[in-house]
């Protein structure tokens, strides 16, 4: 929360250099960081629709360090942490190595912001943290290397597959992409959409088919989409770092395969997958296909029904259901 980080530099006793970029790492949108010189800020935001917020309102923003020379140097930092840890973990590290003056750490509880502050006081000195609203923010000084053994590493391996920390399904492959990859039929059509395509493990299974020309895979995580490019090799897949739902496709779409996500906090939010399936009925031919697969519970049969004149369940078992719709309602807007 921004008030953590307006108590911290006001009265808190954390002193920024009077020069120098200042790195803002992984802020969720919306955060007021009037309390930064804003000249000076450097976002670096991998989530695009993120990003985008930040950019409209005036920031410098970058989807992360892998766009800046390595011998990048920042004056101060300051880490809102992710609810992965090994993510937090990188990300702290990331910042403490690129920086030379104050660290800030900022989150929730939820965030795992106490377990951090723990496992950073074991190997280098720290702040007393500040309290509130749910959560803490302290500080440390950059520039050492005391935290490059505690950092994991910048990648790792899944079934022969390029995974991330903090990237979806990080540590194998998503039972629920699995049941659907194993529902798709041979024929999917000459132009496809993996929508939310992740690390691309849904994509690797599209592309056995021949009848496929072109596959789009769309992500709104810049690191995931990194791990997929390394992922997918095949000349036919075209990469795009956007937010499914608002994403326009270049030219017509045969068919649309997805595992759309659920939730951006603990909470469940249907409203994402319904958004990802308005985005892909506009987005189908008239005979157009989708495929998807969900969590067993969410209500996505209705605003199925009122976008595509036909719906059937085709695979599941008691965790997911695998649902393919036929032929799109355009919906005049």
């Amino acid at each position: 929360m921004s008030l953590r980080l307006s108590l911290a530099l006001e009265t808190g006793g954390c002193v920024l250099p009077d020069a120098g970029r200042i790195a803002v790492f992984a802020p969720r949108a919306g955060l007021d960081l009037s309390a930064l010189p804003k000249e000076r800020v450097l976002i670096l935001q991998p989530l695009r629709p993120d990003f985008e917020a930040y950019e409209a309102a005036g920031f410098t923003c970058l989807p992360g360090l892998s766009a800046l020379p390595p011998e990048e140097s920042f004056a101060a930092a300051v880490v809102y942490l992710p609810r992965a840890k090994a993510e937090a973990r990188l990300l702290v590290a990331q910042a403490a190595a690129q920086t030379s003056g104050p660290v800030l750490v900022d989150g929730g509880k939820t965030d795992g912001i106490d377990s951090i502050l723990k496992g950073l006081r074991k190997i280098t000195e720290t702040s007393a943290p500040i309290s509130k609203a749910h959560g803490k923010i302290f500080w440390f000084q950059g520039g050492n290397n005391a935290l490059v053994d505690w950092a994991p590493a910048t990648s790792g391996e899944v079934d022969g597959f390029v995974t991330a920390p903090g990237v979806f399904s990080a540590d194998g492959v998503d039972p629920a992409s699995a049941l659907l990859g194993e529902s798709l039929p041979q024929k999917l059509g000459a132009t496809v959409a993996d929508l939310g395509a992740g690390w691309g493990y849904l994509s690797a299974q599209i592309l056995t088919r021949d009848s496929v020309k072109d596959l789009h895979l769309v992500e709104a995580d810049h690191v995931a989409l990194d791990c997929a490019r390394r992922n997918v090799l095949d000349a036919r897949a075209h990469f795009h770092w956007a937010d499914a739902r608002s994403w326009k496709a270049p030219g017509q779409v045969n068919t649309v395969v997805m595992n759309p996500p659920f939730h951006t906090t603990r909470s469940a939010e249907p409203e994402l997958g319904q958004a990802f399936i308005a985005a892909a009925a506009n987005m189908l031919v008239a005979s157009g296909h989708l495929w998807m697969v969900a969590n067993r519970h969410l209500p996505y049969e209705t605003v199925l029904s009122a976008r595509f004149a036909a719906v059937t369940e085709v695979a599941g078992n008691t965790r997911f259901k695998v649902l393919h719709a036929q032929r799109p309602r355009r919906v005049k807007p």
